[in-house]
């Protein structure tokens, strides 16, 4: 049994350092919520929980930022999946006239499969 905790207790001091050194050589722009020095701070105080909060949920994935991270809602992306504040005027003003004319397309169909009352 004892053998067991020492090498439960050797794994958990080289994780504990591993995340340190992790969480230190990361650019500032890759910690996600809270400042790089309090990631540090809970990395080092809470030596176990804290390496796998960082792990979790203070890391973003290589090659992107904290602000990369977040996710956009549908109505903010065209549909060939660029965010919406990176279309021109022009390709903005194309895409609604193309949406207008499909809309008036489906009005003109004259749909009688919707639900509702008849007449």
């Amino acid at each position: 049994m004892a053998r067991f905790l020492v090498i439960g207790g050797f794994l958990a001091a080289v994780f504990w350092v591993f995340s340190i050194v992790d969480c230190i050589v990361q650019p500032s722009s890759r910690h996600r919520g809270v400042p790089k020095g309090v990631w540090i701070a809970i990395v080092v105080v809470f030596p176990v929980i804290g390496g796998l909060l960082w792990f979790a949920i203070g890391r973003t994935r290589r090659g992107r930022t904290a602000d990369q991270e977040r996710y956009l809602p549908l109505d903010d992306v065209d549909p060939a999946g660029r965010p919406a504040d990176r279309i021109s005027a022009a390709e903005q003003e194309r895409l609604i006239q193309e949406l207008q004319e499909e809309l008036s397309r489906f009005d003109d169909r004259g749909d009688t499969d919707t639900p509702g009352p008849r007449p």
